[in-house]
């Protein structure tokens, strides 16, 4: 099995963090969200990569090729923002007629049935009931349990179940076919070339489709849900914090700290990653990113996301406040 993973997007919503870096390269947990996804998918027996890249799509390839030597990896460009189904189809050369493949997209995590999903008799979905569809692609099943029909973004969603990124596809000529059709018909939702689309030409020429359900999924996106899986993910990984040992500093676990990291007179954690070679003085933090390099002293963080060689210095007060005084900084 081929795992094609695209990582070309501009990732807008992480704007001012992405204009100096991808999406995918974001740390989390000690490592970036690429090399998570990468890390897993490795660690259950695939070892062929195709990424699909783009905006700064040179750290990517430098980051890949560092942390995963012992993966086949290939690179393929995508130079104009047209959509996951046409990243997708970029990927076709490295593919052959009767490879199954595994898509996931390079900013989501999630926790699933690999065993499952790899050892299937048919092309599977992962799906998870979300509150309002409307942003996502979405599935409908069938009394068999089968999936009946696939829309991208729908303005009165039929079906709660959330399309999260991840698709084992057995009919993968088919599906380059698809896209190849639909890009030849200049076939477009919401001015894009979408692979929901694609995969809804092949359910209508009669491929069978199963869904299968993810236990978390964090389509790491937005800041809040960065954070939010850097905590469950540093839970889960329980690093050893034994080892740090830092001048006057209290660190309460989960926590990740990175080398050569500088740090007196602090609180860390809980629920905090810090990347290497940052530097920490008189400072409070917990359930925060801090980027590698990074300066931080005199501050109080929480839920915070602080970027590759910031810096940030907070107050430093001298008072003599009388009697009776109330002063409040907040």
């Amino acid at each position: 099995m081929k795992a094609i993973i695209p990582v070309a997007g501009i990732g807008t919503r992480l704007r001012p963090h992405t204009h100096t870096q991808p999406k995918a390269l974001i740390p989390i947990a000690g490592k970036p969200i690429l090399g998570h996804i990468t890390e897993y998918l490795n660690q259950n027996g695939i070892n062929e990569f195709i990424f699909i890249i783009g905006y700064l799509g040179d750290k990517i390839e430098q980051y890949i090729l560092k942390s995963f030597p012992n993966i086949n990896a290939k690179f393929v460009i995508q130079t104009s923002g047209k959509g996951v189904g046409h990243a997708i189809w970029l990927a076709k050369e490295y593919v052959n007629p009767d490879d199954e493949i595994l898509i996931v997209f390079g900013d989501t995590i999630v926790d699933m049935n690999a065993d499952l999903v790899f050892n299937s008799d048919c092309s599977m979905l992962g799906v998870k009931k979300v509150d309002d569809p409307r942003m996502f692609g979405v599935a409908e099943v069938n009394r068999d349990g089968y999936i009946s029909r696939m829309i991208e973004k729908p303005s009165i969603p039929k079906s709660n179940l959330a399309l999260v990124g991840v698709y084992k596809i057995k009919e993968s000529a088919m599906l380059f076919d698809a896209l190849e059709q639909n890009m030849a018909q200049k076939l477009k939702t919401h001015g894009e070339f979408t692979l929901t689309d694609a995969l809804m030409k092949m359910v209508d020429s009669g491929v069978k489709f199963k869904t299968f359900d993810v236990d978390n999924w964090f389509d790491c996106g937005k800041k809040e849900i960065l954070i939010d899986t850097n905590s469950l993910l540093l839970r889960r990984l329980n690093y050893d914090t034994t080892n740090y040992k830092f001048e006057n500093t209290i660190i309460i676990p989960p926590v990740f700290i990175g080398e050569g990291c500088k740090i007196n007179n602090c609180i860390i954690g809980p629920n905090v990653s810090i990347g290497e070679d940052a530097i920490l003085n008189y400072s409070t933090i917990r359930d925060s990113i801090i980027g590698p390099y990074a300066q931080i002293e005199y501050a109080i963080l929480h839920r915070s996301l602080i970027g590759n060689d910031a810096l940030l210095k907070g107050m430093i007060q001298s008072l003599n406040i009388g009697d009776s005084t109330e002063i409040n900084f907040g």
